[in-house]
């Protein structure tokens, strides 16, 4: 069976998981890239070393966001997501960066070895933390057992 995933359906989803896709376009260029992630109040906090997606993102703030759940062919979830990218400061900053580290460290295998969740202490003066702040989001399922979910 396929359907729309409700609210609490994708709400749900984006609580569950941490990885996502991250989709900005400027100029006529569309860049996708994986970006882990943590979904609060209607918006998708995350943070990066400058590059590539920071620069076009700061370019053109209007971006897409799709995360999924797959258990085989036949039994997924998927959502997409519309919105704006906001840079953070300051406190706002600093929470944000907490609450990614807290929901992200507890998922590695070796928490110890990972310097503040991966990023090199040279990269973390450099570090842009943001939000994408969800205007539009659809999602769709498909599963041949309601109880595999």
């Amino acid at each position: 069976m396929l359907g729309d995933l409700n609210k609490k359906e994708l709400i749900d989803l984006l609580e569950s998981q941490v990885f996502g896709r991250l989709g900005c376009s400027v100029d006529g260029e569309t860049y996708i890239v994986p970006i882990n992630y943590v979904y609060r109040n209607n918006a998708i906090y995350a943070h990066s070393g400058n590059g590539k997606k920071i620069e076009m993102m700061r370019a053109n703030p209007k971006v897409c966001f799709q995360v999924d759940e797959i258990l085989d062919t036949f039994r997924w979830k998927s959502a997409i997501l519309l919105g704006d990218f906001i840079e953070l400061e300051d406190e706002e900053r600093q929470q944000v960066m907490q609450g990614i580290i807290h929901r992200i460290m507890p998922l590695t295998d070796r928490p110890t070895e990972q310097t503040s969740h991966g990023i090199k202490p040279e990269e973390q003066t450099n570090i842009v933390v943001f939000k994408i702040e969800i205007s539009k989001v659809t999602g769709k399922f498909e599963t041949h057992d309601i109880t595999s979910f």
